[in-house]
């Protein structure tokens, strides 16, 4: 089955096409603050897709632009005492940026393309425009003039006489029709950018931003430009998958397709792929609005792995609401898998393990998991369906390993794991979960778990002797600080036993 995905352009479902090499381009980060969930939402999706493209056999060519030229950032300026200028602020959080993606297990890009370091090609852009009738010049600032692509509103399916104006309010006077879009703006930053910087109240002046020289004016480049002049750079003229949050058809990405195609000739996309939006407390996650988790938050108290399940939860062109529900969900379905590739791993590695020991239940198991696996990546790259058919492996897995183990204690001395199925099982948790999902199985070295144990079991004589003598709340805050760093402790008749998440 080849892979089938919701194309934005077709507006329907279409069979995924490429020449060779995959040339992806995922819009990025605008670093004006530290990243959030509802950015790494779409830094997953467009890790998936690149994780299950090349499990195909693609090799892909991933680009994923930092734009640190933007008023957002302007308007921090001054924010702190290193935030002298605009770079300052950029640099912040482009660190941020980059340690969020390691943290979250994204592969890495081919590169990460910044706006500072591409504006003679964001100039040679806008010249070629200019040159082919596409664009004008008005005071020193350059404008796409929307009327002269014949296609303009081919993405967002939307009339060009019926559209409102593009832009800052003070570019208006300057346009030939009111949905022109900016593709060069003379001078510094706009006055819509000045009465954010205001907002702020540090006491710092009002950042002109920084500029660069032109044919035109000393300005700086348009937001939608930038993106269309990183991708060609980099990628060619035409990229076989184009993918954003789906707040950027209109007018990011529809603006894209209309500079580029304008300037090439050539088709800009051959897919367009949108992620939908996070949403906390019922609106979209946002750092304007103030709803957001930052990645680094997360990461501490969930882990890589239960993020990384919680998207998987929903399709990628849906919505997705981020509540305890959905979270606590996400949480029980790593522990599943967790817990039973541990368990198998364990099973794999013992002397119980035998060479004749057949299980056709297991192996046939293994070998569904994986077609009902490739099936869902390949329906739209269905996330929730292919971690079910894991989590159908991991049904399978225990009651093999729950067979032989009531077997051995009921005396039967021939009871024996089946060591080529369970070794697949263990192929498939790491292939399908960890290389595609990009999951982390983890199992500790035998000396990280012995002095591990030992201090648990040093903990756990402490916390029992504060027990005995009548400290239950101290002895509740053992518990509960053994329990953050990933041991499960169980209270029992015969004492306290535990288990390492």
């Amino acid at each position: 089955m080849s892979l089938v995905v919701t194309d934005t352009l077709e507006d329907e479902r279409v069979e995924f096409t490429a020449d060779g090499d995959v040339t992806l381009y995922v819009c990025g980060l605008t670093v004006s603050d530290d990243p959030h969930l509802g950015h790494a939402r779409l830094w997953f999706h467009a890790d998936v897709l690149h994780r299950w493209l090349e499990h195909e056999g693609y090799d892909v060519r991933h680009v994923e632009n930092v734009t640190d030229v933007n008023e957002k950032i302007t308007a921090r300026v001054g924010e702190r005492d290193e935030w002298a200028a605009e770079r300052d602020v950029a640099e912040t959080f482009t660190v941020t940026t980059f340690d969020a993606m390691r943290g979250l297990n994204l592969l890495r890009a081919e590169v990460y393309p910044r706006v500072t370091e591409h504006v003679p090609e964001i100039v040679d852009l806008v010249e070629t425009l200019v040159e082919k009738g596409y664009a004008y010049e008005a005071n020193g600032s350059v404008y796409f003039d929307v009327t002269a692509f014949e296609e303009y509103g081919k993405l967002s399916n939307q009339d060009v006489d019926a559209l409102e104006a593009q832009g800052e309010p003070d570019e208006r006077s300057e346009k030939r029709n009111p949905a022109d879009f900016a593709l060069w703006k003379a001078d510094g930053v706009s006055e819509t950018a000045a009465r954010e910087h205001a907002k702020h109240d540090h006491g710092a002046e009002t950042p002109a931003g920084e500029t660069w020289d032109s044919p035109w004016s000393e300005g700086r480049p348009g937001w939608h430009v930038e993106c269309s002049a990183m991708s060609t750079t980099h990628l060619g003229d035409t990229l076989d998958v184009h993918m954003g949050g789906r707040d950027l058809v209109f007018p990011h990405h529809e603006n894209e397709i209309a500079q580029s195609e304008a300037a090439t000739g050539e088709t800009f996309a051959r897919h367009w792929l949108h992620v939908g939006l996070l949403a906390m407390d019922g609106e979209k996650m946002s750092s304007s609005i103030g709803n957001f988790w930052t990645v680094p938050d997360a990461l501490e108290e969930l882990g890589v792995n239960v993020i990384r399940t919680f998207y998987a939860g929903a399709a990628y062109r849906s919505e997705q609401a981020l509540t305890e529900e959905t979270m606590a969900e996400a949480e029980e379905r790593w522990e599943r898998l967790s817990r039973t590739y541990d368990r198998t791993v364990e099973a794999l590695d013992s002397t119980a393990a035998r060479a004749k020991s057949e299980d056709d239940e297991l192996r046939d198991a293994v070998e569904t998991a994986r077609d009902e696996f490739a099936a869902a990546m390949n329906d739209d790259l269905n996330l929730r369906e292919a971690t079910a058919a894991l989590l159908d492996l991991t049904d399978a897995v225990n009651r093999h390993v729950d067979a032989v183990e009531d077997a051995g204690a009921t005396g039967d001395a021939e009871a024996a794991y089946d060591y080529r199925g369970l070794r697949e099982a263990v192929e498939a948790f790491d292939d399908l979960g960890g290389d595609v999902l990009g999951l982390q199985f983890e199992t500790a070295s035998d000396g990280d778990v012995e002095l591990a144990g030992e201090l648990v079991e040093l903990v756990l004589d402490v916390r029992e002797a504060e027990r005995e003598a009548g400290n239950y709340e101290r002895a509740d805050e053992l518990r509960d600080a053994l329990r953050e760093v990933g041991v499960e402790i169980e209270d029992g008749p015969d004492g306290a036993t535990y288990r390492f998440e």
